[in-house]
C-alpha cells in the first residue's frame, strides 16, 4: 500500500521536480478516473466506484477507510503524485505486492481473470512507465494459462526475488 507520510507536509511542493512533464500529465489523467466525482479529491466513494468499474463490486467500507488513509489528509493531486513518488523510492516486499493483486481476486485463487488481466496488463504498461520494458518482459514471461488467466503470485515472486520461484 502507499505510505502514510503522503500527506501534503514537507516536501510535497518538490513533488513535481521528481517527475517528467509526460510522467506528470499521465498522473493526471489517472487521477482524473479516479475522481469519479471530478471533485478534485480521491475520496472512499470515488474508489468504490472505480473499483466497481472494474468488477470489484463487493469492496468493504474498511477496506475502502484504509486506502484513503494512507494519506495524512485529503487526497488531492499534489498528494496522489507525492504518494507515488515515495514508492518509486523503492520497491515493495513481497507480502505487499500480492495484497494489491489479491484486490483483483476476490475468490482467493492466486490469479487474475482474463478481463483484469488485461486490464491490469494496460494499466501497469501505461500508468508504470517507467518499468513498462520490465512489465512486458514479466507477461512475456508469464503469459496467461488457456484460460486467459495470470498467476499473479508467481509474477510477485519474481518482482521481488528477480527468479522464478522452485516448486
Amino acid at each position: 500500500m502507499l505510505s502514510r507520510r503522503a500527506g501534503g507536509g514537507e516536501g510535497s511542493s518538490n513533488v513535481f521536480s521528481m517527475f517528467e512533464q509526460s510522467q506528470i500529465q499521465e498522473y493526471k489523467e489517472a487521477f482524473t478516473i479516479i475522481d469519479q466525482n471530478r471533485d478534485g479529491i480521491i475520496s472512499k466513494d470515488d474508489l468504490r466506484d472505480v473499483l466497481a468499474s472494474m468488477g470489484q463490486l463487493n469492496v468493504k467500507n474498511e477496506e475502502l477507510e484504509a486506502m484513503v488513509k494512507e494519506a495524512s489528509g485529503p487526497i488531492n493531486f499534489t498528494v496522489f503524485l507525492t504518494m507515488f513518488g515515495e514508492k518509486l523510492k523503492g520497491a515493495d516486499p513481497e507480502d505487499v505486492i500480492l495484497t494489491a493483486f489479491k484486490v483483483l481476486d476476490p475468490e482467493g485463487t492466486g490469479s487474475i481473470k482474463k478481463t483484469l488481466a488485461r486490464f491490469c496488463k494496460f494499466t501497469l504498461t501505461h500508468l508504470c512507465f517507467l518499468f513498462t520494458s520490465q512489465i512486458k518482459n514479466l507477461w512475456t514471461a508469464f503469459p496467461p494459462d488457456v484460460a486467459g488467466n495470470v498467476d499473479y503470485k508467481n509474477i510477485c515472486y519474481v518482482i521481488t526475488h528477480g527468479e522464478e520461484k522452485e516448486e
